[in-house]
């Protein structure tokens, strides 16, 4: 059998043991919940020594702080309210039709396929399969071939955890991530970038396949007049350095004004030094992922270096392509025809873009494709209303940085260019359930009235209707 043949074959396994239970009660979910659960506790360590190596050095801390926990969390949360979320919503029906009675019934779509980028590989799984799970889908993830054994590994111990025709774990090269974007599923989520996002889309499109896309982009952080400047400068820097950068929320470049790009450098160099002391040593700072992705960072930073643009390297460390070891690096003096301010980043490199008025800043973002995070560091409440009513993003965190997707009670999404769709807590429970609308007319109702043939008494109620309407 072609390879796809075998996901067909797969999906019609999953799909043929969802319609024996199309709606499976909250015993059932909870159950699939704590099986995952417990999963990651007790292969939590192997789980991060499988992504140190794919990565050649990711510290242990970042994959708990940000694997290992926002998925646990994801779980508690489900686990606390998944009950309430699937009691139908219970609504009047409009006036002409009472006494009879509406609600919107939460129902699982089926099965969930679920594509998983290499730079969160345990988190951007598993948060996406806790809201398929808990909505009552069954669920395929296709996993990243960029994070070779932690892929195999955690296929294995899922299917020790779940049963085949339950979740499906799926590994393979691009073709078989196209054949798997090309099956119909019920829903399909894809988290990369706006180039396969792309192809994603129009293979779904063959199926009429919904889609959720979390794609990325070029995320500003702006720094505005009235920023505590080295509350902004050290936020930026972490949420610029975690994962070496690897984060699609992560800043993609800074807008600050014109005569604070000296204090910034020099903020942000203090500021390396307290986070990543003895950088190319200490084993907190991750590599690049690939020998690929290091080429096409140190290519970006080449480029723009040769177009005139100056690159202040962070601290003592230097570049290392065998360990692919990439040290921070800003950038000054870039211009908008140069490639690192044309493409989403993905590194450690971070360019900083004067302005003269909070308002050039403004629509500099505007100008430019609708990015998947935006920051901004503003006490001024009537300037951080001016932004946020002048600006779109996917979301935005006020005053910090990343941490508006560790909100469970915030959906996470882009919008434009950056993706489509949310998902996170109830938000993912509603991207993965249909609420079916259920009409229950009464017992005694006037619904009559309105029959042919159309005479006097119809067209009295007509007029009443209109006059209403």
């Amino acid at each position: 059998m072609t390879e796809s043949q075998l996901l067909t074959a797969d999906l019609q396994r999953l799909r043929d043991a969802q319609a024996r239970e199309p709606m499976p009660g909250w015993a059932l979910r909870a159950q699939r919940l704590r099986k995952l659960e417990t999963m990651l506790r007790e292969q939590r360590k192997a789980f991060a020594a499988a992504i140190h190596a794919d990565f050649g050095q990711r510290p242990v801390e970042e994959t708990d702080l940000l694997e290992i926990f926002p998925s646990l969390s994801a779980i508690r949360h489900a686990l606390g309210h998944g009950r309430r979320w699937m009691k139908p919503r219970r609504r009047l029906a409009d006036w002409l039709f009472l006494p009879a009675r509406t609600e919107l019934r939460p129902q699982p779509l089926g099965v969930v396929g679920i594509i998983v980028p290499w730079n969160y590989p345990l988190y951007l799984a598993v948060g996406p399969l806790v809201d398929a799970l808990v909505a009552g889908n069954r669920a395929m993830l296709k996993m990243s071939e960029f994070t070779p054994r932690f892929s195999a590994l955690f296929a294995e111990q899922m299917s020790r955890y779940f049963a085949a025709d339950e979740v499906l774990v799926v590994n393979g090269d691009a073709a078989v991530a196209q054949a798997f974007s090309a099956l119909p599923f019920d829903h399909l989520l894809f988290t990369g970038s706006t180039a396969v996002g792309h192809h994603v889309m129009r293979a779904a499109s063959a199926n009429l396949t919904p889609v959720t896309l979390e794609l990325g982009g070029k995320s500003p952080a702006i720094i505005g007049p009235g920023a505590r400047f080295e509350h902004a400068v050290e936020r930026i820097v972490f949420g610029k350095l975690v994962n070496a950068g690897q984060t699609c929320i992560a800043p993609d470049y800074v807008l600050l004004p014109r005569a604070r790009i000296p204090a910034f450098i020099e903020a942000a160099g203090k500021v390396l030094a307290q986070m990543y002391p003895a950088l190319g040593r200490n084993g907190q700072y991750a590599s690049i992922v690939s020998d690929r992705q290091y080429q096409r960072l140190t290519g970006l930073r080449d480029d723009a270096l040769a177009a005139g643009a100056q690159v202040h390297r962070l601290g003592e460390a230097g570049e290392d392509a065998a360990s692919r070891l990439l040290p921070p690096q800003l950038l000054t003096g870039v211009t908008d025809d140069m490639a690192v301010m044309r493409e989403e980043i993905f590194g450690p490199l971070l360019p900083l873009v004067p302005y003269d008025h909070l308002d050039d800043a403004i629509a500099h973002v505007r100008a430019r494709p609708h990015p998947l995070a935006l920051y901004l560091f503003e006490h001024d409440q009537e300037l951080v209303d001016r932004v946020l009513a002048r600006t779109h993003a996917g979301g935005v965190s006020v005053n910090d940085t990343l941490y508006h997707i560790a909100q469970h009670k915030l959906p996470f999404g882009g919008v434009g260019a950056s993706g489509m769709g949310g998902y996170h807590g109830e938000a993912g429970f509603r991207t993965f359930s249909h609420l079916k609308p259920v009409f229950r007319q009464a017992r005694l109702n006037g619904a009559g009235l309105l029959n042919p043939p159309y005479g006097a008494r119809f067209r009295r109620m007509l007029e009443l209707l209109l006059k209403r309407g």
